[in-house]
């Protein structure tokens, strides 16, 4: 257990206990999108911009964690599946906690869809996860969504909560779900996790502000940080929106204070 806190520590705040984490296993999903090509390049603008870790696949360390000088923790994500295919929403385990320990990562974090048709096996895969982690002191963060035939509204409040709630049962560290659109309803959510929850980007959006609002109003409700992708490193600024981001997440400023870092 104290070697996960001390792993924990390298990728969160360690005065707030909070966390900007930023998502760059997009390619196996969707291909070499913009933002994630340069990944030396897109990596250092994160980590100059304040963000607390970098997440992505095992093939990608080399081409981009740890440049010029840069200490944000790292993420090793064990999920995959792309678009590619007709069964994008079943996430496989494609990497090993032991494999995370000989890369160097300090947490690993695995994907689940809570709904589709191979939930059984994914369930399987994230209590097998959890059970490395703990004989490791690896941290372990899930990102917890409702895809599938049966889901109606994956924002839906009481889905959201569900899926929180089914990722602290069976051992996250931390937690990645949507946010539900709201302060009050987020709250809820937040309570009824237990475990830190962070929330998602979602699809790349238009507006900054609408960014910074989601994000300050994640934090009101008690969340701990975000763990978004698309909407940093698609950014025309991916430096500045991580210093917005993480003005309001680790240093508490508002919406206002926080985009000054976008002019």
């Amino acid at each position: 257990m104290f070697g996960k806190n001390i792993r924990m520590e390298r990728i969160i705040n360690r005065e707030t206990g909070n966390a900007v984490v930023v998502p760059m296993d997009h390619g196996i999903s969707i291909g070499p999108v913009d933002g994630i090509i340069d990944m030396k390049r897109t990596v250092n603008a994160v980590s100059s911009g304040g963000a607390t870790a970098v997440l992505m696949q095992k093939g990608l360390i080399p081409y981009g964690h740890r440049t010029e000088g840069s200490d944000v923790g790292l993420i090793l994500h064990l999920s995959a599946s792309t678009s590619i295919g007709s069964t994008s929403n079943t996430k496989v385990l494609v990497a090993t906690v032991e494999e995370a320990i000989k890369l160097g990562a300090d947490a690993v974090s695995i994907h689940v869809n809570l709904g589709a048709e191979t939930e059984p096996q994914m369930l399987a895969d994230f209590g097998k996860v959890s059970r490395d982690c703990s004989e490791w002191g690896m941290p372990l963060l899930v990102m917890s969504y409702a895809r599938g035939p049966t889901v109606k509204d994956p924002y839906d409040p009481a889905t959201v909560a569900h899926c929180a709630r089914v990722a602290t049962e069976l051992g996250a560290d931390l937690i990645k779900v949507n946010y539900t659109g709201d302060v009050d309803s987020f709250r809820n959510v937040v309570k009824g996790a237990l475990a830190p929850v962070l929330i998602a980007g979602g699809p790349k959006m238009n507006s900054d502000l609408d960014i910074l609002n989601m994000v300050q109003g994640s934090m009101e409700a008690g969340g701990r940080g975000v763990s978004i992708g698309r909407n940093i490193f698609q950014h025309k600024n991916p430096k500045g929106m991580t210093q917005a981001i993480s003005a309001i997440v680790l240093k508490g400023m508002s919406v206002k204070e926080a985009a000054k870092f976008l002019k």
